[in-house]
């Protein structure tokens, strides 16, 4: 969400405005950009999970400093409020393959702090963000699915872990429709509205805290002993520097040509009337993830929404057209429909996408960049717990702490891969998507 001026192609957010979770809350304060310079003593870049987890730590252990939160949009509007709300604390997707289940149980153990973190401030501050000790479905359509769930109960009992296989009925009677074969429950996730949660936390920022939104970083550079960060209006001093900018840590000059960007899009209904809901036959508050990767997440939210999220596109300029979203929003009204041939008529009022960044050998970085610049990024799709951990841990590091958790986040980190350049990379990169959306139909 930030660039450096001494790049060629700035690549600032273009995120579309048609988010259901940031649109759907209440009116907000009046966003306050950077104006003038300004002098701190520490300076947070990017306000998503990273950022916000990072922010209020660091104000939580240095009550006599001064710590200044900069954003490009409003927090809540980007990549961290875009999720479909799934706080998960098992291994996820390429961290829960191999055999050394000491490192699955420090991965166990970071997502649970997260939560841990998370749980505590929403319960302080009373925050309103549909918070939920809901668990998580991972459902399965077809005999390709319900062998990658056979698969992950198998992992589940190497790491003795609790879980429920659902039958085709019992599923039903929870998610209304029998599209899905089975699925398999595991009681530790947490379902939550991502904007709602991001701007709650950011009404409660410790008294040492300065957030500045709307106010995009167009140069980051050191300077007699401090760090300079540029905006179109004003520019910062801070003596340390944490990123909370994931993908857009390139365009400030740091681990370049390490991420992919590739995004996910979402659908949200309307709230379902009492008749539809009657009619649709389920439970309402559950999530749904897809045995297989590229299949299709559901979420039925605490106020009747229904959420359809599938379809993955490369993004190189970390955006995609109006257009394009339409046509995918097409493609979620048939996964829709499929499922709920009784919901036809609802149709959906937003359709958004969110940017995430992958690294080819899913490793995420965790670290200091350069004297007094720290990041973390690259948290490959669980950016809600890894993000939260890692940039309250990041805070802990950056003002002197240790701990066992600190210590576990170093062992699982590492450096990304660097990437083919381009033109390879994206003819590779969407031959890939493709190739794995036509193994994975089955499961859309």
């Amino acid at each position: 969400m930030y660039v450096s001026s001494q790049m060629n192609n700035i690549k600032l957010p273009a995120d579309d405005n048609s988010c259901g979770w940031f649109e759907n809350l209440p009116p907000q304060p009046a966003a306050q950009p950077l104006k003038g310079v300004q002098q701190t003593d520490w300076l947070v870049i990017g306000g998503g999970f990273v950022g916000v987890a990072a922010t209020r730590r660091l104000a939580e252990l240095n009550p006599q400093q001064n710590v200044m939160l900069l954003d490009a949009q409003q927090i809540g509007h980007g990549t961290s409020g875009r999720n479909s709300g799934f706080v998960i604390d098992l291994p996820h997707k390429g961290d829960l393959e191999g055999k050394d289940l000491e490192r699955k149980r420090k991965f166990m153990a970071l997502n649970r702090a997260a939560i841990q973190f998370m749980e505590e401030k929403v319960e302080q501050h009373n925050i309103d963000c549909q918070w939920s000790h809901a668990g998580k479905l991972q459902g399965a359509v077809s005999e390709r699915g319900v062998a990658f769930l056979e698969h992950f109960q198998s992992l589940l009992k190497e790491l003795d872990e609790p879980f429920e296989m659902l039958d085709q009925r019992k599923l039903q009677q929870k998610v209304g429709t029998d599209y899905y074969a089975q699925a398999l429950f595991t009681p530790g996730c947490i379902l939550m509205n991502p904007a709602a949660l991001q701007r709650g936390m950011l009404q409660h920022m410790p008294d040492n805290v300065t957030t500045c939104e709307n106010s995009p970083v167009l140069g980051l550079e050191r300077r007699q002993g401090r760090w300079i960060a540029r905006t179109a209006a004003g520019e910062v001093q801070a003596k340390q520097v944490i990123l909370g900018t994931n993908i857009f840590t390139e365009q400030l000059g740091h681990l370049t040509s390490r991420m992919l960007p590739i995004m996910t899009f979402a659908s949200m209904t309307r709230p379902l009337t009492d008749a539809e809901f009657e009619a649709y036959g389920g439970m309402d508050d559950w999530g749904l993830t897809p045995a297989d990767h590229a299949g299709t997440t559901l979420r039925m939210t605490q106020d009747r929404r229904l959420i359809v999220r599938n379809q993955y596109r490369f993004v190189p300029n970390y955006s995609t057209s109006d257009a394009e979203r339409q046509r995918i929003r097409g493609l979620h009204q048939q996964a829709m429909d499929a499922r709920y041939p009784m919901l036809r008529h609802v149709g959906f009022e937003h359709t958004w996408g969110g940017v995430c960044a992958l690294s080819r050998n899913y490793t995420s970085f965790f670290g200091e960049l350069e004297e007094g610049l720290y990041a973390s990024c690259c948290h490959n799709g669980v950016g809600a717990a890894r993000g939260t951990i890692s940039g309250k841990l990041l805070a802990e590091m950056a003002s002197g702490s240790d701990s066992e958790l600190l210590r576990f986040m170093q062992d699982v980190s590492g450096m990304p891969a660097r990437l083919p350049p381009q033109p390879f990379l994206g003819v590779g990169v969407r031959a890939r998507l493709k190739f794995a959306e036509w193994v994975s139909r089955s499961e859309v």
